[in-house]
């Protein structure tokens, strides 16, 4: 085990990728076409670290979000993440996006008001694409006001994004917008 380095680990999605150094996570990866690819841009990504076996916080992270991926209500808000490479407003939004619970969604302008400023919605978008953290920092939960998925930077973009959404139920007709209950 080390305490700094990269992993590949199976989701039902596929194999996924996780860094990570003592002070928590650094990053997380969908996804990619094949193992190989999946590797190369975790060391482009990371290039200061090596592939490891992850310690057991890192390994319950990893089970964390397979069950997430499975369909499971899983919190991944509670996992550490090492934000020493994160800005304000970058964490800020984070932060916003991680109280979005799994099944729901919100937009780019609401994540942005909660910031502090609704007219930032696009910079909100561009903070989400530059996600270190996707699936535990829920991106995917956040989509454009006029009921668009909006972008999506993983590998599949938009089409990942429905994926997610579907594993999680938020595209259930119940819960989208136009049939929420006005309680």
């Amino acid at each position: 085990m080390s305490d700094s380095g990269f992993a590949l680990f199976d989701t039902p999605i596929g194999k996924c990728g996780i860094a990570w150094r003592p002070a928590g996570l650094v990053g997380l990866q969908l996804p990619e076409p094949d193992e190989s690819a999946a590797r190369s841009r975790l060391k482009r990504r990371f290039p200061e670290l090596s592939e490891a076996p992850p310690p057991p916080s890192v390994e319950e992270a990893c089970a964390a979000v397979r069950a997430l991926l499975g369909g499971a209500r899983v919190d991944l808000s509670v996992l550490p993440l090492d934000r020493s490479d994160i800005g304000a407003f970058e964490a800020s939004v984070y932060r916003a996006a991680q109280a979005v619970p799994p099944g729901r969604t919100t937009t780019y302008g609401e994540i942005a008001a909660k910031v502090g400023d609704p007219r930032q919605a696009r910079a909100v978008g561009q903070a989400l694409g530059r996600n270190p953290w996707p699936i535990v920092v829920p991106c995917h939960r956040v989509t454009a006001a006029d009921g668009r998925t909006g972008g999506f930077s993983a590998p599949g973009g938009a089409s990942t994004k429905l994926r997610l959404l579907e594993i999680e139920g938020a595209l259930a007709v119940e819960s989208l917008p136009l049939f929420a209950s006005s309680s």
